[in-house]
């Protein structure tokens, strides 16, 4: 599991339900237009009823205990299940016990109609039972379960009056579809199936004088016992193309809460308004926007061919992304990472899955540009299982499939309408997290530090750019704080020292010395001067006049003696003044944060810690916040009742913000002043004695044997056939960094190996023919990336490292378009390899020692065992000024 990283968690409230009113702006909002008249009309009829639906809640809510018991009474059998029956909680809320539950009156002539009309026989019911039903005994059944099954009557009830005044049926079919394999397991779903007929019967003999909400009583109730008796939905599977992706599902009723997705689709058979409709959904789409509407551009040729069915919906979406205004709006103004994420929105409707598809698009966005983008997007599978050739791309955000857990702040924040305006690639960023160390930073965000300033809370602002990224701390995962004073103090490893303070190391400490009172001038110099001290830490400044008066009566308390130091620190932070400035105006992560380092001297070390007081603040309130603080053991043992609390910890961060200028000027004034002095002659002088075997060294610059003891492999027309085996050998041991005897059995150099013992082939074409062999491209192509792939390949057939990130840059794109077979070639019979090697001398290693201009990349290469090391070497090259 990945404990690094994390793609942050955006507030997500997915939809629990749909009304009448939401599902007709929704579709509206949709294909980007006002409500037309018929759906206005629609809203005018539902809001016009909405007295009615009220009314007919109201009426079912006051008779539930009457409709359940009655239900209940009809597959119960030997006792009285109506005395199981407890009203939830939230049902109780809104009833008014003073109120009625109907006027006497009518619940008179109801409850006569009914059981007139109702018989106590079991069977004389007009709806045919369902196939399996018992009547169920309440004693054997149990006390616990008859409670369940009462509630769980209620309850469908309940959500029947929901229904209606929501004014759609789509609250039941989330909530109901599937509960019948639920109770199966529990009793009986055939036992429900009759208790709801049976409420539906009694219900509707409620209304028996109003054929208007009878009419909407008797829909609603269909649909409570046609959703209990359908089966359950089967999980939404979302389509896999690679190994390397998350096995995905999602349970419908996520699907069938939420609004639903409108999908266009182009047919033959449309009306032109409504292929212009599908077109507008195109440019929405791609565009983010119809800029038909805003902007009164169009494709007016595209959109003819695709009206007419010369080009599928398929190709006017590539032509779109194509065009010149999506290259300046989406490819132009973004580096190439963020065109991807980009892209992928638009075509596919998601985010990028994993490192492995990103690296496979950026090296088709980096070879062939924006047009090979877009074409390996829209030719995949994918799309043709998503889309095919009629439909236009659409979101698949939350609710429509499921979403990929590495991913999934990022995959939301993609498919927000604010995305283009951030121009930080996301996913790569976040690819690239899952493999560093946890940055130094607030476990909930790196807003949450206060800059370590004296004068108020000020925390750095977190919004330019956008630059919004989290990190996955874990609940036992601790800070680095830096310790005030010599790291050997360092409560961590050693906690008796806690209270021993830094000394000339540390910051300046303030005790209150009562004994020092009895004395004439220093007492009132020591009270003046460790008040000034509590005011500049608790408040960060001198407190104002006006302020003043807030708090001077805790300041005669502390001259009185009637107050130690803590007690005053105290009475000053449950101040209003204190939480006016520094509790109320600030997020309570950030307020908790910047409180703990005043008092307790410190950064919180984690999550474990700073919950402590989140947990405390929301059951206890502030002020036992601040007691927690003040009465802490590290606060007892470090402070004291009379040492004002001073900074013991710090962060790196802090740390680095405060030396770095006074390093630089530091620096800056030792050259000025040793530039003084220096002149010409002074450069050429030796001031130290140097010894004979320091000279030698110096002489030879670090060159070894090895370049002397190094031998060349060359051919010419008097070499014999032994020769020329050894040089096959050498051959192999260059190229395949053995001897292929060692680890190949086969022919497939058989052919090769013969043609060269008869000098029908030189050297040059050997190493070539090699190089384009499946054993080759088995070794040394398709286990490693292609900037391994390009190390490797300098190494074999020109004996060196590549020279500089522009070279690797050239091989790459070769390597992307044409492939190895092309890149080898291109290697073997290159300027250089003429030059140094020609058609006779087997490459090696040309430089084994200094001088060379790229010696170390060299050296590492060479050095390095292929089998047990693969990483790559290469992008040690310091960035440089200049086009490379």
């Amino acid at each position: 599991m990945i404990v690094k990283a994390s793609g942050g968690s955006p507030l997500v409230q997915p939809k629990l339900y749909r009304t009448a009113s939401m599902t007709a702006i929704m579709q509206a909002e949709q294909q980007d237009r006002f409500l037309q008249l018929g759906e206005l009309n629609d809203l005018v009829t539902f809001l016009n009823s909405g007295n009615k639906r009220l009314e007919i809640a109201s009426i079912l809510a006051k008779n539930s205990n009457f409709l359940v018991s009655k239900a209940a009474d009809k597959i119960f059998v030997g006792g009285s299940p109506i005395s199981y029956l407890e009203k939830s909680q939230a049902s109780l809320l809104e009833i008014d016990i003073n109120v009625d539950i109907v006027s006497e009156d009518s619940s008179i002539d109801i409850s006569n109609n009914l059981l007139n009309n109702i018989s106590s026989n079991l069977f004389n019911s007009g709806d045919t039972l369902p196939p399996g039903f018992k009547p169920i005994n309440v004693l054997r059944y149990g006390k616990v379960r008859m409670q369940k099954s009462l509630r769980d009557l209620d309850w469908f009830l309940r959500y029947l009056t929901y229904a209606i005044v929501a004014g759609d049926s789509n609250i039941l079919s989330v909530n109901i579809r599937g509960l019948r394999e639920l109770i199966d397991n529990a009793c009986s779903s055939a036992a429900a199936t009759v208790a709801l007929r049976e409420m539906r019967k009694l219900a509707l003999l409620l209304f028996e004088n109003d054929f208007k909400s009878q009419s909407l009583v008797q829909e609603y109730f269909n649909v409570v016992i046609y959703e209990f008796d359908a089966s359950r939905l089967s999980d939404k599977l979302r389509k896999r193309f690679s190994t390397d992706l998350q096995g995905l599902k999602l349970p419908q009723v996520y699907s069938l809460a939420g609004p639903s997705l409108q999908k266009f689709v182009m047919k033959s058979s449309l009306s032109v308004d409504e292929k212009n409709l599908v077109i507008k959904a195109c440019y929405r789409q791609v565009f983010e926007r119809d800029i038909s509407k805003a902007y009164s551009l169009k494709f007016t040729y595209l959109e003819s061919q695709v009206n007419t069915g010369q080009i599928s919906l398929k190709e006017f979406i590539r032509a779109l992304a194509k065009s010149t205004i999506y290259r300046k709006q989406f490819y132009e103004p973004f580096v190439n990472s963020r065109v991807i994420e980009l892209a992928f929105k638009h075509l596919m409707g998601r985010g990028i899955s994993s490192l492995k598809e990103f690296q496979k698009y950026f090296a088709v966005v980096s070879s062939r540009g924006l047009e090979g983008l877009v074409d390996s997007l829209i030719n995949s599978l994918e799309y043709s299982d998503y889309f095919g050739e009629e439909t236009v791309p659409y979101l698949r955000s939350l609710g429509q499939e499921a979403q990929e857990s590495r991913s999934w702040g990022i995959q939301i924040s993609l498919l927000n309408y604010s995305a283009v305006f951030r121009k930080i690639p996301q996913f790569i960023t976040l690819f690239s997290d899952y493999k560093s160390n946890l940055p130094d930073q607030h476990p909930y965000g790196i807003g949450n530090d206060p800059l370590s300033i004296q004068f108020g809370a000020i925390f750095p602002q977190n919004l330019v750019n956008l630059r919004t990224k989290s990190t996955l701390f874990g609940k036992d995962t601790r800070r680095i704080l830096l310790r005030f004073g010599p790291g050997i103090y360092s409560q961590i490893s050693n906690p008796e020292v806690r209270a021993k303070m830094a000394g000339s190391l540390g910051p300046k400490v303030f005790i209150h010395n009562k004994s020092n009172i009895v004395e004439k001038n220093s007492s009132i110099l020591n009270i003046d001067q460790v008040i000034k001290a509590v005011y500049l830490k608790v408040f960060g400044r001198i407190v104002y006049e006006e302020e003043f008066s807030k708090i001077n009566k805790f300041e005669g308390k502390f001259r009185n003696n009637n107050l130690s130091v803590r007690g005053f620190i105290s009475s000053l932070v449950k101040s209003s003044l204190f939480r006016s400035l520094y509790w109320e105006p600030l997020y309570i992560c950030k307020a908790i944060e910047y409180i703990h380092n005043k008092l307790i001297g410190r950064p919180t070390y984690g999550r474990q810690e700073i919950n402590q007081y989140f947990d405390t603040v929301y059951k206890k309130g502030y002020y036992a916040m601040i007691d927690q603080m003040l009465n802490s053991q590290e606060y007892l043992e470090t402070f004291g009742e009379n040492i004002v609390p001073y900074e013991r910890y710090l962060t790196s961060s802090t740390l680095s913000a405060r030396s770095l200028n006074s390093q630089l000027d530091l620096v800056n004034k030792k050259l000025i002043k040793s530039m003084k002095n220096i002149t010409f002659l002074s450069l050429s002088k030796i001031n130290d004695k140097r010894s004979f075997i320091n000279i030698n060294q110096r002489i030879k610059q670090g060159v070894s044997p090895q370049r002397d003891q190094m031998k060349v492999f060359k051919i010419n027309s008097i070499t014999s056939n032994n020769d020329r085996y050894q040089i096959l050998r050498a051959i192999y041991r260059q190229v395949f960094e053995r001897d292929l005897n060692t680890f190949t059995i086969g022919d497939e150099f058989y052919n090769l190996e013969q043609a060269f013992m008869v000098n029908a082939i030189s050297i040059q074409e050997l190493l070539e023919k090699i190089g384009h062999s499946k054993l080759y491209a088995k070794e040394f192509y398709q286990p490693y990336p292609n900037t391994k792939v390009i190390e490797l390949g300098t190494k074999h057939f020109l004996g060196r490292a590549p020279n500089n990130q522009a070279e690797i840059r050239y091989y790459n794109q070769i390597l992307a378009s044409q492939g190895l077979k092309y890149f080898v070639s291109t290697l073997v019979n290159s300027k250089e390899y003429n030059l140094i090697f020609g058609k006779d001398v087997v490459p090696y290693h040309r430089f084994p020692t200094l001088p060379a201009a790229n010696f170390p990349n060299t050296e590492k290469l060479y050095n390095t065992f292929l089998k047990q090391n693969s990483s790559i070497v290469i992008p040690s090259f310091m960035p440089s000024s200049g086009n490379q």
